[in-house]
């Protein structure tokens, strides 16, 4: 089991080209998902469907960078576009850091099952920091 600490980069519809960037600096192969094919789109305005809802970088080096588009319905502020990500297979562990990091703050999205399988949710900590809490289920 693993979980990884990362930071996670919200743009206004420019996620693309910036993982691309990072990729041709950092080395590795973006993953990109948008939100049509990870089932949210019916939840966006129509124009919303294809931007970036998840994009990934792993590089050679251990690295890893998420990032994403905020959709038209989301505020962005650039400079303040940054959210500490918490992903991984140990569900139980997860949890609870779900559990006590998010205590005494705000959930924005309740931490439960997501369209596209994971147990996903995201809150800001008493202290104004965003996080997102990304659990996959456990391989069949």
């Amino acid at each position: 089991m693993s979980i990884t600490l990362n930071p996670y980069l919200n743009f206004r519809g420019e996620a693309r080209e910036a993982i691309a960037f990072y990729a041709s600096v950092l080395g590795g192969e973006p993953r990109v998902t948008t939100f049509a094919e990870g089932g949210m789109a019916e939840h966006l305005p129509d124009d919303d469907g294809s931007l970036v809802m998840h994009g990934e970088l792993s590089t050679p080096l251990g690295l890893t960078l998420m990032c994403s588009d905020a959709p038209s319905t989301m505020p962005v502020e650039v400079g303040n576009n940054v959210t500490v990500s918490l992903s991984g297979d140990d569900a139980d562990t997860l949890a609870a850091y779900w559990d006590g990091l998010s205590a005494g703050g705000n959930v924005t999205m309740p931490f439960e099952v997501a369209p596209w399988g994971d147990r996903f949710g995201m809150f800001t900590d008493r202290f104004g920091v965003e996080w997102m809490v990304n659990s996959v289920p456990p391989a069949a």
